[in-house]
């Protein structure tokens, strides 16, 4: 049950603060990914409570925003007659945001190490797996007109929820094995989610782009600008590729917490404006103004061999970069409540 003077807006966004404060509470406990490694003994193990947390925090999250492929949110939307591009937007916005605060979160039941886990040069790759399989299903829409949202979303979530809460109840040491061929529980996880990536995803999303030229039901844009929305996210990853093989103090390793934050800012800033031109049907950028300050963090870095500047330097654009993507996200939303004359977090009464 659920009020119907509560904005189905206001339920979305608080379902992305549950997944917010998972990610914190793992930021601020274990920031650097050791408290789960054992080799790192000097470093004191995660309660078994935040385990528990994350899974609740998670749960709910979940439920407000997805549950069954339509979240609480949805539903509250449709029952209350307030269903607009707005809520699509600030919905699938957040989404991307989340797509990588929870990789993040799950890194900490693991650990770092190559023992149990896979290090943080592995997990850059795992890390934008799941970014792109995000990014995948509105370049799908940016196409066919239709979001298709694979059963493998579900799945994972719901995975993601366990693996926390069986943590939370036999500790994190429960995930911490080898199969008689080597294979860790790390490896597993990083090989699921590829193989996931291989076989639900990506096969899936090209076959329902060719349906639509097929049918004729989509935009029927030429090849060209049918992938555009690709470049971007192909430029990003390159410059984050460049940067961890060319780094002077191998940042991905000396502060992989930092480097994926920044992945995932920027990310959700692409996806945004992806949502935002499908939605209104206008042509995609190519090209996102946060990779200037970006190229230039990684050129100063490289060019300056200075392990200490790098540090400060991606810092800086941690900071930067999330300041302008909360800058954007919030003139996007104002500028639709404007043009849609609806109040964002609150249901305008019919006299208004």
């Amino acid at each position: 049950y659920c009020p119907t003077w509560i904005a189905p807006n206001l339920l979305t966004f608080t379902g992305f603060l549950f997944t917010v404060a998972t990610y914190l509470i793992f930021a601020w406990l274990d920031y650097g990914f050791y408290a789960s490694d054992p080799d790192y003994p000097e470093t004191a193990s995660l309660p078994r409570w935040t385990f528990t947390v994350a899974a609740v925090f998670l749960f709910i999250a979940y439920t407000l925003g997805k549950f069954k492929l339509d979240g609480i949110d949805g539903k509250q939307a449709r029952r209350t007659g307030t269903s607009t591009p707005l809520g699509e937007l600030f919905d699938h916005g957040l989404d991307s945001y989340t797509a990588g605060l929870i990789p993040a979160a799950m890194y900490s039941i693991f650990g770092r190490g190559a023992k149990y886990s896979i290090v943080p040069f592995r997990m850059f790759f795992t890390m934008w797996n799941v970014l792109m399989n995000f990014y995948l299903s509105h370049f799908e829409k940016y196409n066919t007109k239709v979001l298709f949202l694979p059963w493998g979303y579900d799945f994972s979530m719901w995975g993601t929820i366990l693996t926390f809460l069986f943590a939370g109840i036999s500790g994190h040491e429960m995930w911490q094995f080898r199969l008689h061929n080597g294979v860790t529980t790390g490896m597993m996880f990083e090989l699921l989610l590829y193989i996931s990536s291989l076989i639900s995803n990506v096969p899936v999303v090209l076959y329902n782009i060719y349906k639509s030229y097929k049918h004729k039901t989509g935009h029927m844009r030429p090849f060209t600008e049918a992938i555009r929305p690709l470049i971007p996210v192909f430029i990003f990853f390159n410059i984050t590729l460049v940067w961890i093989l060319k780094s002077p103090s191998n940042i991905v390793d000396r502060d992989p917490r930092a480097l994926f934050f920044l992945m995932g800012t920027i990310f959700s800033n692409i996806s945004c404006r992806l949502i935002v031109a499908q939605m209104s049907n206008t042509r995609c950028d190519a090209f996102n103004s946060l990779f200037i300050p970006t190229i230039a963090v990684v050129a100063v870095s490289i060019l300056t061999q200075s392990a200490l500047l790098e540090l400060f330097l991606l810092y800086s654009l941690c900071l930067v970069t999330t300041l302008a993507h909360i800058h954007y996200g919030t003139s996007v939303v104002q500028q639709m409540c404007r043009h849609f004359r609806v109040n964002c977090f609150t249901i305008k009464k019919q006299s208004d």
